[in-house]
């Protein structure tokens, strides 16, 4: 058995708490301070996905910088905008069945062909990105 009293090892267990409480707390202050690097947009391009697994008439949302972007396969090919609507910045979605790009929050809709509006209160079009196709790949981003 331990020659530990009851008040010693509560004094040492208070002295962990606030170890750990302060530790959390210094962590806190040094992140705030020095924040991860986090583009705006990415420099180069960003892979989506083979080719093959963007069937037509389908969209997916991929990770672009700070926001998604959206690739479409449209019958005219393929299509990339920033997913951000131009209204509150909620994400739009693909929607196959009605042919548009639609903002959930406050029903915007958006053309997939050039990311105009089409209706809603959305104020401007989508940002268009680049988008390409190399070795079966489809990426977006980069130069155009």
């Amino acid at each position: 058995m331990s020659n530990i009293s009851r008040r010693q090892f509560l004094d040492l267990a208070k002295k962990a708490f606030a170890a750990t409480g302060l530790t959390a707390l210094f962590g806190s202050v040094v992140a705030f301070f020095y924040p991860p690097k986090l583009e705006e947009m990415p420099s180069e391009p960003v892979l989506v996905c083979p080719e093959t697994d963007l069937p037509a008439n389908e969209g997916k949302l991929v990770k672009f910088g700070r926001y998604p972007a959206l690739i479409i396969n449209t019958p005219e090919g393929l299509r990339a905008f920033s997913a951000v609507c131009t209204h509150f910045a909620c994400i739009v979605k693909w929607n196959s069945s009605s042919g548009q790009i639609a903002c959930p929050c406050h029903d915007a809709f958006f053309d997939p062909l050039d990311g105009h509006v089409i209706s809603g209160p959305a104020p401007t079009p989508l940002e268009s990105l680049p988008v390409k196709v190399e070795n079966g790949e489809i990426y977006v981003g980069g130069e155009a």
